[in-house]
């Protein structure tokens, strides 16, 4: 090799060093960014227990809204989940059982919906905590449906997974401890 081309790849080298330097990500490609969630204003939160009709709808928004159960898991609930004397909840998720310690309005929420639900279904044999019409004495017991579910939160015009994200983002601008978090939402090891 010639004492010029070697000068040319050395200072061919040192520009290439001299760039990562300054931009140690030059050249790198990274996949596009992602959309993370947005926090939900506070006007599209204001009274959205308020504006929803009934017991049953508010007990699900507020299990989602306040405690971030998904909407999913609060249709799973059972009667026997439920804990008023102790005021919790245990959601099942998989193996994991994670215990949702219930305030003042949640707790009122549930007895509400439970007073309700005897009331209207004195005779009902489905086990899960939230019940319809359709499926109150079904002799397989199902679940809430999902369109069930999805009448409270069109309501409020939100998706439950909305409220779910700005409840978590909530507890995460309030706190900086990702172990926190964990406990207080039971998210369960592995999760993304």
């Amino acid at each position: 090799m010639s004492a010029a081309a070697a000068s040319t790849d050395a200072s061919s080298a040192t520009s290439i060093w001299t760039k990562r330097a300054s931009n140690p990500t030059a050249g790198l490609n990274a996949p596009a960014s992602t959309n993370l969630p947005r926090p939900l204003s506070s006007d599209r939160l204001a009274g959205i227990l308020d504006r929803l009709d009934g017991p049953r709808a508010r007990l699900l928004v507020g299990l989602v809204a306040i405690h971030a159960i998904h909407a999913t898991e609060a249709a799973r609930l059972l009667l026997t989940d439920v804990n008023l004397k102790n005021r919790t909840i245990a959601v099942r998720r998989g193996l994991h059982v994670h215990v949702v310690y219930l305030d003042d309005l949640s707790t009122r929420l549930v007895a509400d919906w439970l007073r309700e639900r005897r009331i209207r279904w004195p005779h009902a044999t489905d086990s899960h905590l939230l019940v319809t019409l359709q499926t109150y004495r079904h002799p397989a017991s199902p679940q809430i449906s999902y369109t069930g579910m999805r009448s409270a939160f069109d309501q409020i015009g939100l998706l439950p997974r909305q409220l779910w994200a700005d409840r978590v983002l909530d507890e995460a601008r309030e706190t900086a401890d990702p172990v926190r978090l964990v406990r207080l939402f039971g998210i369960p090891p592995g999760s993304p």
